[in-house]
């Protein structure tokens, strides 16, 4: 099944003023480059940044050293890349967190805008949302009867308050009339595990961070958010 769709963007960005003429006139890079994932290991943003840190390094011919700093729907590891010195030797991996935040959030300890320059899209990864083996639900339409059965007893995991997985999820509630609560964890990783440990029922986020326990049958994937089948989840 498919709901209307949101995605999980990954961005790469620097701390502004790192310019490329002037790069290649210093011989840069002449050292590591640290890049700041403000999530937890094990979740969408780290899985998809790891898979790609080794061609970066390649390309960099400097190896790329990924640096987890969780926490507070990515501010915290943001701040770092705002505050870092713009040299272009710390990087940081923005999601739709980064861009929601200023709307979610009364203050942020860097601005946005001023503090940060891109420099590229990385990829697009769609969500999916899944379901511990126990949940008596094998598809969107089932999990949202048993919501609306139970107001207020179904909970769902997410990798963070304003997060793609939470504001999707939020979505879905406010086009079904449901009420399912959130419970905002530091990063996929540790949402995925909570789900898989039965702590929580249905789990919110990225496929490259829940298509192992899917296929191992820890997870029971219910729908997709992108308009086609994931070829990693093939009739979802």
């Amino acid at each position: 099944m498919n709901f209307p769709p949101r995605c999980f963007l990954l961005a790469l960005l620097s701390a502004p003023c790192f310019h490329a003429a002037s790069a290649a006139a210093q011989g840069f890079p002449a050292k590591p480059v640290r890049v700041i994932v403000p999530f937890a290991p094990g979740g969408a943003t780290d899985v998809v940044f790891r898979l790609l840190a080794p061609k970066l390094s390649e390309n960099l011919g400097q190896q790329a050293l990924v640096d987890n700093r969780p926490g507070g729907g990515s501010t915290i590891g943001m701040d770092i890349v705002a505050k870092s010195a713009p040299d272009g030797y710390t990087l940081g991996v923005a999601n739709l967190s980064f861009a929601v935040n200023p709307s979610l959030l009364a203050k942020l300890p860097y601005d946005t805008e001023r503090d940060f320059a891109p420099v590229s899209l990385v990829t697009i990864v769609p969500l999916g949302i899944s379901v511990h083996p126990s949940v008596p639900a094998r598809s969107v339409k089932e999990l949202i009867a048993l919501a609306k059965a139970k107001p207020g007893s179904l909970h769902y995991a997410s990798s963070g308050n304003g997060s793609a997985t939470h504001m999707a999820t939020e979505l879905l509630k406010t086009l079904t009339g449901t009420d399912i609560v959130h419970v905002p964890y530091s990063g996929g990783g540790p949402a995925v595990l909570a789900v898989i440990g039965g702590q929580v029922p249905i789990y919110t986020g990225s496929i490259p961070s829940q298509v192992q326990h899917i296929k191992s049958g820890r997870l029971v994937a219910l729908a997709v958010t992108s308009s086609k089948p994931d070829p990693a989840l093939p009739g979802i």
